[in-house]
């Protein structure tokens, strides 16, 4: 008998959510822009899954944006609040267990004259809230911390990370790939500025 022991990462769809998809596959796939009936079936789906995201994790529904996969959005989450953000600051805080999609991102924003702080982690996982706090700098305009390791199961202090960021007008984003939907996430309470997600 075979055992699968990597759901966290990838798993067999379950049965329920396939037979929920199967329509939007076979019948309701019009383009969500397009104003004729189908287009607005499938805009007005993809409107509804927005609100129970949304109701997930305690935000508005208008804030809720669909990516590809949690590796999009936190390349997202990363290299947009660079973007936005460059004028005020070219530093950022990750921390060294973080998912290869924001540590890709921090390496390629470095690339491009950025510079990135990398904390470690003690030796059960934990990001320390005053590590962050005296790798703050004038120049910081986002901080990164996963809520979860999948490897080691650290489930980090999120909220008062965050707060340590605020203190000093920095954004700060969560990988919450790992715990949505497993877990109790609400955006809001613990502080996330930026949440990426799958599920």
């Amino acid at each position: 008998m075979e055992v699968y022991l990597d759901n966290q990462a990838n798993t067999r769809i379950d049965e329920r959510v396939f037979q929920e998809m199967l329509p939007y596959f076979r019948e309701y796939f019009g383009n969500p822009q397009s104003m004729h009936a189908p287009g607005i079936q499938s805009r007005d789906a993809i409107e509804k899954a927005r609100g129970q995201v949304a109701g997930l994790i305690g935000v508005r529904q208008d804030e809720i944006y669909f990516t590809s996969c949690g590796s999009e959005s936190n390349n997202l989450a990363v290299k947009g609040v660079a973007e936005a953000y460059a004028s005020k600051g070219k530093h950022l805080i990750v921390s060294s267990i973080e998912h290869f999609s924001v540590l890709n991102s921090a390496k390629r924003l470095e690339q491009r004259g950025f510079e990135v702080t990398c904390l470690p982690v003690d030796r059960y996982g934990f990001v320390s809230p005053d590590d962050v706090k005296k790798a703050l700098r004038k120049d910081t305009i986002l901080v990164s911390v996963q809520h979860a390791n999948t490897e080691v199961g650290t489930i980090q202090d999120i909220a008062e990370i965050a707060k340590v960021a605020h203190e000093k007008g920095v954004l700060f984003h969560t990988d919450a790939v790992a715990t949505a939907g497993t877990i109790p996430v609400n955006a809001p309470a613990l502080g996330a500025d930026l949440l990426s997600l799958s599920g």
